[in-house]
């Protein structure tokens, strides 16, 4: 990566750290949310939900939006409306109010995640580098953001949502400080459908099919073990505060971090990426069935944070694999296959609540 793009690069993945810590502050204010705003589970898991599902989609039509209006004006765009939403969140009266503006929130994130990654490969003389550059921030944002949703949850759960604002307005001004203006003026605008034609490629329908599949085990660990958790503390006559779930999460998203930046690399040096992929989701499915399987708190801690080391493996190498499978536009491959990403995301928070009425506390994971 040479000096002269460097500041770029590292501007935008300090931003895309505080974008994804806004998934993780949420984790260890969801029975905290619930009890203040008498929301049910089901209510609760909708700030997931409907943030990922709005992303989702969005996600899907970034390209066509950062081909017309460029990658840096799209990326403040981004972060703009997330500062906005943010606050909003904060100044809610109710669940469904937090709700609504998480919707919105997904929106900024959609065109700032989607338009991120494909700026730090345009930006990085090493694709592979700048994949793992991007996945390390998405862990160290997954680490930080149930932290600080933990600490300054414990003051109020309103904290977490005003210091994301923050965060991300620090990430703004770091973007229009850092990033220049792209040479040469636009190019090329992108169709609206070339991120639907994307999925017609047979090799990168495939990844993408994988990646729904392994999101939905990513975001059900994320966004539903946190009631396990609790249920597990009471079984063992103790109680969770948000903080002591934010550490929990905080080690979930360390491991992320190490399992994308070293654990992919060394593994996949060393067994091939092929095998590698196979036998993490194969011990990623062992650790969920143990977390649904057991109750006690030694397991759910150690099984949580297992789970994230896994977790930051996939990301890593599906990326690398999906942005180097097709000869198309580098924002058209990300902006496809972060849609089909963030979609697997958002089924499982939808499904939680239905899987845990059946089956119990363990049916979901």
């Amino acid at each position: 990566m040479s000096s002269k793009v460097s500041p770029a690069v590292w501007a935008v993945t300090v931003a895309c750290a505080f974008s994804y810590m806004g998934i993780g502050l949420v984790d260890p204010l969801l029975p905290e949310i619930s009890a203040s705003l008498n929301a049910s589970p089901g209510q609760t898991e909708l700030l997931f939900s409907t943030y990922l599902i709005v992303s989702a989609i969005v996600m899907f039509f970034a390209s066509w939006v950062s081909s017309r209006i460029g990658r840096r004006t799209t990326l403040l765009l981004g972060l703009a409306i997330v500062v906005a939403f943010a606050t909003a969140c904060a100044l809610s009266q109710e669940v469904n109010q937090v709700i609504g503006f998480r919707g919105g929130w997904g929106i900024g994130n959609a065109l700032f995640v989607s338009t991120a990654l494909a700026t730090v490969l345009g930006a990085a003389a090493d694709p592979r580098s700048a994949i793992r550059l991007y996945e390390g921030a998405l862990g160290a944002g997954m680490a930080l953001g149930p932290l600080v949703g933990g600490l300054l949850g414990g003051i109020s759960w309103r904290g977490p949502f005003a210091g994301t604002a923050v965060l991300m307005g620090v990430g703004l001004v770091l973007i229009a400080v850092l990033v220049p203006h792209q040479r040469g003026g636009i190019r090329t605008p992108s169709p609206l459908s070339a991120p639907f034609k994307a999925l017609g490629d047979p090799r990168l329908r495939l990844l993408m099919v994988a990646a729904l599949f392994y999101n939905y085990g990513y975001f059900t660990l994320l966004a539903y073990a946190p009631f396990p958790l609790h249920a597990a503390s009471a079984r063992a006559g103790r109680a969770f505060t948000p903080l002591d779930l934010g550490l929990v999460f905080f080690g979930w998203g360390l491991c992320l971090a190490i399992g994308s930046v070293w654990g992919a690399a060394h593994l996949s040096q060393r067994h091939g990426t092929r095998h590698t992929l196979v036998w993490v989701l194969i011990g990623l499915a062992v650790v969920e069935t143990a977390l649904a399987a057991s109750l006690d708190l030694r397991v759910q801690i150690v099984g949580v944070i297992l789970g994230g080391a896994m977790i930051g493996v996939l990301n890593t190498l599906m990326t690398e694999i999906a942005m180097a499978a097709s000869d198309l536009p580098g924002e058209v491959v990300s902006s496809s296959y972060s849609g089909v990403r963030f979609v697997g995301g958002a089924i499982a928070p939808t499904m939680t609540g239905s899987l845990a009425a059946a089956w119990g506390v363990g049916g979901p994971t």
